[in-house]
Formats: C-alpha cells, structure tokens, sequence
C-alpha cells in the first residue's frame, strides 16, 4: 500500500488540469525492465520501491513529475492499479508496468512506451467529470471509461 500512497502523492502534485492536444502515434507497448523502461522514457529512475512484487521510481520531465513502476505478475499490476484508480488521476498502462501522472505528461510518454490510457475516479465534485477528461478520446474507450460505474 505504500505505493498506492506514492501514486496518490505524485497525483496531488499533478492537479487536475488536462490539455488534451493532438494524439501522438502510438508505438508498440514496451516491456522490460524499471531501467529498460526509464530509458526508453528517457528518464534516470529516482527508486522509491525495490521489492520482490513492485519496483517504483519518481521520473522527471522538465518542472512534470510521473511514477514509473514494475510488477512482478500481471495480477499484483491489476490489484495495484484498481486500488490506486480510487484516488483518480491517469494511468499509462503497459504489460506488467504502469506510469502514474498528469494526463499531457503521459501523453507524451505514451508516444515513447506505447500502452493504454486509464483514467481514475474522478471525485472533485467541480462540475468537469466529462469533457476532457472523459474516457474514449484516447484509446477507443476500451479503458477509458472503466471507471463509470465505480462507486468510490
């Protein structure tokens, strides 16, 4: 749960802002390791989590911060990521990889590391549950909008 507490840190400092300009050609989704991922992201991994079913690190672009982690197992990937979607922000999501961060950020990121585009629950209660932050936009709304139906 630390993780999902870091996640929830890092979405904090992202705010809420969303500038959805255009889409970028999404490449094949990456796999690999934390490195192999942080240096395809042209990121140098600042390790926050070294264990045996997660590894996390604070990557860094410009003034933009993300989360970059690993799972060892496709289901411990999935528990984390629903467990952290309660806390809402977006989540770039790959094969046993997810960044966590600001939409335009992982945006970008997913013109380097391919992936699918989630979004969290949405709980700000400020009137902009739709819009740009409505799911579809990005993927075909196969992940998009999976958070519709979930009462936080």
């Amino acid at each position: 749960m630390l993780a999902v507490a870091g996640a929830a840190a890092v979405l904090a400092l992202a705010g809420c802002g969303s500038d959805s300009g255009g889409e970028a050609k999404v490449p094949p989704t990456a796999t690999g390791s934390l490195e192999s991922l942080a240096a395809e992201a042209k990121c140098k991994p600042d390790m926050q989590t070294d264990a045996d079913t997660i590894r996390q690190a604070i990557c860094k672009k410009g003034e933009e911060k993300y989360i970059l982690a690993t799972f060892a197992t496709d289901r411990g990937q999935r528990e984390w990521i629903e467990a952290a979607k309660d806390y809402g922000g977006f989540y770039l999501v790959g094969r046993k990889w997810v960044a966590v961060g600001e939409e335009k950020v992982l945006q970008d990121l997913r013109g380097r590391l391919g992936g699918d585009l989630e979004q969290g629950v949405d709980h700000s209660g400020m009137g902009h549950g739709g819009g740009a932050h409505d799911g579809g936009a990005h993927d075909g709304g196969a992940h998009g909008s999976g958070h519709a139906g979930h009462g936080g």
